[in-house]
């Protein structure tokens, strides 16, 4: 069966699925021309003649990073009934943040934020919009579950929001800097512990 995508496409999607975890792993400044030819096999003319520069690559490359996320996020979520089993689904995901979905290097949002915090705008952005469109969307699961009679009228959606990617994303932090996955663990705890309290 002949590919819907022409041979640019295909060479486009083939260097973002090669270095995504380079980036992922390195960062944007971390991460050099070398590393990129040297990984897909490509020579900075053929890189650069289907992107206009490294943070061209980047960008599409954290894209694809949290595409993969969000689509693992989707399929578990489909798979469950209650609102509570839906909140639960973050803290069972970012449970395993080195492992599947998340791509070599582990959560594009908290590796994306830190590299570019002051150094590049355009990732910084990618990444603020990633964490207010998470944001949006446990706000519409807790306030469905509201609706449901699941949680507690009285629950504060956005804080609730804010607070549980605040410990995830600081979880995996801590967890990484000290090569100790239990502290993350023990975090995703107090997220479950916080999911369980807004139940009726």
């Amino acid at each position: 069966m002949k590919s819907d995508l022409s041979k640019a496409e295909r060479t486009r999607q083939y260097i973002i699925e090669t270095t995504a975890g380079i980036f992922n792993t390195k960062g944007y400044a971390g991460t050099s021309l070398s590393d990129l030819t040297e990984a897909t096999g490509l020579t900075k003319g053929s890189i650069y003649g289907n992107f206009g520069g490294k943070e061209e690559v980047a960008l599409a490359c954290f894209d694809y990073n949290l595409s993969r996320i969000n689509q693992t996020v989707e399929q578990r979520l489909a798979q469950e009934t209650t609102f509570q089993q839906k909140l639960l689904v973050y803290a069972k995901i970012y449970h395993s943040f080195s492992g599947m979905p998340f791509p070599e290097g582990g959560c594009p949002i908290l590796n994306t934020a830190i590299d570019a915090d002051d150094t590049n705008n355009l990732l910084k952005d990618k990444a603020a919009k990633a964490i207010l469109a998470w944001k949006k969307r446990l706000i519409d699961l807790i306030r469905s579950g509201v609706e449901a009679g699941e949680f507690k009228t009285d629950v504060m959606p956005e804080q609730m929001a804010l607070s549980m990617i605040a410990l995830i994303e600081g979880g995996i932090m801590i967890a990484k800097v000290t090569n100790n996955l239990a502290s993350l663990a023990k975090v995703l705890k107090t997220v479950e512990l916080l999911i369980a309290q807004i139940k009726v």
